[in-house]
């Protein structure tokens, strides 16, 4: 395959030029050779690691945990325990995303349940009494969100 300019390059790997050059600054790509009008020109090796940097963007790994990596790999280490390692990472980091989002969906489930009390009752509010009369901890609360 003949090198390639940062368009094709881009192109092919299903990115952007600026994130190509993004990922040659920030030293995920080797430094490009140039020609004598100074355009990039990436190989068929430029391109793969191209495939790998999209595809581990879509795993949820950050630029620099990709560099990481690929430094391990470049000096001759096997990648896989590391790349295992992040993966374990991101997943235990959703599970607590999740676990907060579940929190926030029963506190969001509860205020909604005061709100439709408080109408009925006749409360007064200041602003709002959908917030002024949301229980402050929904999950504690009888009837509240397991």
């Amino acid at each position: 395959m003949q090198p390639m300019t940062v368009g094709r390059a881009a192109a092919l790997a299903g990115l952007s030029p600026k994130a190509v050059r993004l990922y040659e600054h920030r030293g995920l790509l080797p430094t490009a050779e140039r020609t004598e009008s100074g355009y990039r020109l990436f190989t068929a090796d430029d391109l793969d690691v191209l495939h790998f940097i999209r595809q581990a963007k879509a795993l949820g790994l950050t630029l620099d945990e990709i560099k990481d990596v690929l430094n391990l790999q470049r000096g001759g280490e096997q990648t896989c325990a590391r790349v295992t390692s992040l993966l374990d990472e991101h997943l235990a980091g959703v599970d607590r995303k999740l676990a907060d989002l579940r929190r926030l969906r029963c506190a969001l489930s509860a205020a909604r349940r005061a709100a439709d009390t408080a109408r009925s009752e006749g409360c007064d509010a200041v602003v709002c009494r959908i917030i002024e009369h949301a229980p402050t901890d929904a999950t504690t609360r009888p009837g509240g969100c397991s």
